[in-house]
């Protein structure tokens, strides 16, 4: 039975091995196949944006954009530190 099994194990890895090995090395190279990246590219990116929308969809029609120009101000409120003007610009007479 171990013997069998042990058979079995070693014919299933070299049967799903061996299509690995030639994949990408022994393809012929014709007009056809040099599209086969471009393809898989072009698919991905339409797949992906087709998800995309959806959940874009489930998004807006679960309400998760109402208001959101009052949601845009609430950054304006907070109070901060002013790290970025200079010193120096501060002190001119246009700020005072």
């Amino acid at each position: 039975m171990k013997r069998l099994a042990l058979s079995l194990f070693f014919t299933v890895v070299t049967a799903l091995a061996w299509p690995v090995a030639a994949l990408a090395h022994d393809a012929p190279e014709t007009k056809q196949s040099r599209w086969v990246m471009t393809d898989w590219m072009m698919d991905t990116f339409f797949i992906f944006s087709g998800f995309a929308l959806i959940a874009f969809l489930a998004a807006w029609k679960a309400g998760h954009f109402q208001e959101l120009d009052q949601m845009g101000g609430i950054p304006l409120l907070v109070e901060e530190e002013d790290y970025y003007t200079p010193e120096w610009a501060l002190d001119e007479e246009e700020w005072e």
